[in-house]
């Protein structure tokens, strides 16, 4: 422990809390980052734990240092204010839709998609739950500088939902011929299809009139929609792999307990072993695959559009590389 974090007094008014407290250029500092946002623990703080944190924070922010903080408790109030509360408006956010939900939400959801994979109504039913899950996380988490209508978030989870319930149901009426281990990927095929549908869906307003777009010092240069196509398939691909371990390695145990004796005679077993499965791989995976790519992106000005690379160079900007933040 740092001579800073012991000597409360010590404690300088100029830490960056705005931005993550590893180096964000490396997926080391990435994934620290993220495995602290994702925290499933965060999610039993109480009312006043929150308050408590929401008030460090401001109070810092206005320059003034709380009598006994350290450093790392700094640290430790700026991610609970930043995994329960909005960062555009600051309201709290609801508890299914914050990101330390992510792994207990998605473990159960999953698990049981995977379990009940063989009936139309138990497809019907749980990729339904799951589209849902996904539009209350979407909206939860929107952004305030392009906030989603009732209307995208309408379409976005009507085209999501029917995406995959199509996919899973054409899917599984194929491996009636197949073997029972092939059957069970089902699930993970009608999840990647649904998000590729639902993000571009629910960030359609992006790909339209583009997202913001900042030179090094934060100055704004822009809106391009070639960045939000770049940040867009850059979350789909994070979202798929996240999901990947989760609904890629069970199945193959589950495979070989399911010839086991005493899965026969405890059939019902089957539902908790594939969920407690599935949150072992999402602890790893939710944080890790958001680390794959950094949270601020960026992009060679000359990928950008003619129109805004002239707007850039006529305004004088000398600037090679733009930057924008991706989203979640």
């Amino acid at each position: 422990m740092s001579h800073r974090d012991i000597m409360s007094g010590d404690l300088p008014t100029d830490i960056n809390i705005k931005e993550p407290r590893w180096d964000q250029s490396t997926f080391v500092g990435r994934a620290k980052h993220f495995f602290t946002v994702t925290d499933p623990r965060n999610i039993l703080l109480s009312n006043s734990q929150l308050e408590n944190a929401s008030r460090i924070v401001h109070t810092y922010r206005l320059g003034q240092v709380p009598s006994g903080l350290t450093e790392d408790q700094l640290w430790k109030a700026k991610y609970i204010y930043d995994s329960a509360f909005h960062p555009d408006t600051g309201d709290k956010m609801f508890v299914i839709g914050r990101m330390s939900a992510q792994v207990p939400m998605n473990m159960t959801i999953t698990g049981c998609m995977m379990t009940f994979y063989r009936s139309t109504p138990a497809v019907l039913f749980w990729q339904w739950i799951n589209q849902s899950f996904n539009a209350v996380v979407n909206y939860t988490n929107r952004s305030g500088d392009a906030p989603i209508t009732v209307n995208q978030l309408g379409t976005a989870y009507v085209c999501a939902t029917t995406g995959a319930v199509i996919t899973a149901l054409g899917l599984n009426s194929l491996t009636k011929h197949v073997t029972p281990l092939i059957g069970r990927f089902v699930p993970f095929a009608a999840v990647a299809a649904a998000n590729c549908i639902n993000i571009p869906f629910m960030r359609q307003r992006e790909l339209k009139h583009g997202i913001p777009v900042f030179d090094e010092h934060g100055k704004r240069l822009g809106e391009s929609e070639k960045a939000a196509q770049q940040a867009i398939g850059q979350v789909i691909v994070s979202r798929i792999c996240m999901a990947a371990p989760g609904m890629g390695i069970p199945p193959f145990i589950m495979n070989a307990l399911d010839k086991r004796a005493f899965m026969k005679r405890f059939p019902w077993l089957g539902a908790p072993i594939q969920v407690g499965l599935v949150g072992l791989c999402l602890v790893f995976a939710t944080p890790l695959c958001c680390a794959l790519f950094p949270q601020k992106s960026s992009m060679a000005v000359t990928r950008l559009e003619p129109s805004l690379q002239e707007h850039i160079h006529q305004n004088g900007n000398d600037v090679q590389t733009v930057y924008f933040n991706k989203g979640l």
